[in-house]
């Protein structure tokens, strides 16, 4: 069984920074060669990928929306990738999510087809007011 949580969500101001996580657990061995991404949806907005982390070369690559201030990484845990997100606006808030597979890097470079993510979180709230 794997398991895919997230949790940090919250409020914060305009402004200011959250640092969202994603822990997997279950039977692994470990998340190298494992692609992990951040989606996000606000109501009544499709949902949206915004960042995504390749663990066999560290490789990241993110949207436009968020390039330069969201930054996707493995935290001193493993099996834990975090979501920095800083200067955030009102913009930002929805429903953020984890998702994460294990198909290779050729599922992992430019592609938030949601379809190819095996595992996926609940997700957690974010809410950015002024």
């Amino acid at each position: 069984q794997v398991q895919v949580a997230e949790s940090g969500g919250g409020s914060a101001q305009a402004g200011g920074s959250l640092r969202l996580a994603c822990v997997t657990s279950g039977t692994i061995e470990s998340v190298y060669d494992w692609c992990f991404a951040w989606f996000r949806q606000a109501p009544g907005k499709p949902r949206e990928g915004l960042a995504l982390l390749y663990t066999g070369s560290n490789r990241t690559y993110y949207t436009d929306d968020v390039k330069g201030r969201f930054t996707i990484s493995q935290a001193n845990a493993e099996n834990t990738v975090d979501l920095r997100m800083d200067n955030l606006n009102a913009g930002d808030t929805a429903m953020y999510y984890c998702a994460a597979h294990r198909r290779g890097f050729a599922f992992c470079y430019t592609t938030f087809d949601q379809s190819d993510f095996t595992f996926w979180g609940q997700g957690t709230q974010v809410t950015v007011s002024s």
